[in-house]
């Protein structure tokens, strides 16, 4: 566990010392790679694990997880088996021997019906334990027949109460099966929540939210960036998005070719600016072609995003853009999302921002630069939806929320970097403090060279 922050090691320490915890992290304190130490001593060094089941979001299932594997040295003897796909491919990987069986939380009830009585996964990890907050739900309740055969449960997630306490109950049941908060929701409820006769929500009791935390305190772990010194005021984190099969052919058409016929109007890259323009924006999803139109490639950073939003479970997130195409695309797919106004609104809606009344805010980095004060909404995410060369912008714009003296949280800084295009080229730039026209020309240069062009 040399390879970990401190506040990492603590983290697996307290959970190979509990049966069931709740990891509370944010987004980028590393949880992914807390939990795979934590199951990979139990199972090669405690001896105590037989068979690994992980549950998460269908994207974080099939990528993120076996990402995290492959990526860190001391964890590439792990073996893996997703348990995603067809009925067959799903059947097929739970014969198959592995260290780790990764399924999607969709498919919990299948799983638990198909094994019956056979349920023998003993150490189970819910990722995004939020995503059980539903005590109706089919997936918490086919999760909750099986509770008692499962030995360890550990359950992730940054934000466990997006929409109040009241959303606590189911989860802490999978962890301790009602120990703490009562085997019943009613009782929960009734025990700490009142509802008048004209209200239709669960309004917490005073001093309810002490009682909650002094009760749960002991199987859940929660982390705030001010409690531990080793951890950055600001975590760059770099999240790869895999191009689907028709957006690559494009992408690399276009790459190869300099040619993208339309009816209409072509996409065309007559020089190496236009060709790395070109190439950023479909890299994001779409492109301009030779007469203003928007050509449509791919939503591959759209998904990437929205689970992004999801783990932050309510909490606001900023979301910068740098093509009026993707800030279309993504009013599209997030109909809450704002973008600051000018003169009198532009102050309302900061006002409205610093007060978390805006979930997600489209911003271009150009209208982030100084004197745009952002620093006092509770965000913790900033993510850059579309890459961009510039050093001053990637610099100034996360620094309108990570900035100043009242932050107390880390502040994390997403970027949706599609895989094998100039997005990386771009990043590495930026990380290498050359972000000029030249740099992004020569790698330009430099990926057609590779090419054979």
């Amino acid at each position: 566990m040399s390879d970990l922050h401190e506040y990492q090691r603590y983290a697996v320490e307290q959970t190979l010392e509990k049966p069931y915890i709740g990891l509370f992290l944010e987004m980028g304190l590393g949880k992914t790679l807390i939990t795979l130490t934590v199951l990979d001593e139990l199972r090669n060094n405690y001896f105590s694990a037989n068979r690994i089941l992980v549950i998460a979001p269908l994207r974080v299932a099939a990528d993120t997880w076996p990402r995290e594997i492959q990526k860190w040295p001391q964890l590439r003897h792990v073996s893996y088996s997703l348990v995603l796909g067809s009925l067959d491919q799903r059947k097929n990987a739970l014969r198959k021997p592995a260290d780790i069986y990764i399924i999607n939380r969709e498919n919990v009830p299948w799983l638990v019906g198909h094994m019956g009585r056979n349920w023998n996964f003993d150490v189970v990890v819910v990722d995004e334990l939020s995503s059980f907050k539903n005590h109706q739900a089919t997936r918490f309740r086919a999760l909750k027949t099986v509770r008692g055969k499962i030995k360890r449960l550990i359950g992730l997630t940054g934000t466990p109460a997006p929409n109040g306490l009241i959303d606590l109950w189911a989860q802490i049941y999978l962890l301790d099966e009602g120990k703490r908060l009562g085997t019943h929701i009613t009782h929960y409820r009734t025990r700490y929540f009142f509802r008048g006769y004209e209200e239709y929500r669960w309004t917490p009791r005073k001093e309810t939210k002490d009682h909650i935390y002094a009760a749960i305190s002991d199987i859940v772990l929660s982390m705030e960036s001010a409690d531990f010194l080793d951890m950055p005021p600001q975590i760059e984190i770099s999240h790869p998005v895999c191009l689907s099969a028709e957006g690559r052919k494009l992408y690399d058409q276009l790459e190869n070719t300099l040619l993208i016929p339309y009816e209409g109007a072509d996409v065309t890259a007559q020089t190496a600016a236009m060709l790395s323009g070109k190439l950023l924006q479909m890299a994001s999803g779409a492109v301009y072609d030779e007469c203003g139109g928007v050509r449509y490639i791919h939503d591959d950073k759209i998904d990437a995003l929205q689970d992004i939003i999801e783990a932050a479970n309510g909490k606001p997130v900023l979301v910068f853009y740098n093509y009026v195409h993707s800030l279309d695309r993504l009013q599209q797919a997030f109909p809450s999302a704002r973008t600051l106004g000018k003169g009198a609104k532009a102050t309302k809606d900061i006002a409205d921002w610093n007060a978390d009344r805006i979930p997600i805010l489209l911003l271009h980095p150009r209208s982030a630069g100084h004197g745009l004060n952002l620093q006092e909404s509770s965000c913790q995410h900033v993510i850059w939806f579309d890459q961009v060369w510039s050093l001053e912008e990637n610099q100034q714009a996360p620094a309108r929320i990570s900035g100043g003296l009242r932050r107390r949280h880390s502040v994390v800084v997403i970027r949706l970097v599609a895989e094998n295009t100039i997005d990386e080229n771009v990043c590495l730039a930026v990380e290498q403090k050359a972000a000029t026209q030249q740099a992004l020309m020569a790698a330009v240069k430099a990926r057609i060279t590779n090419l054979g062009g």
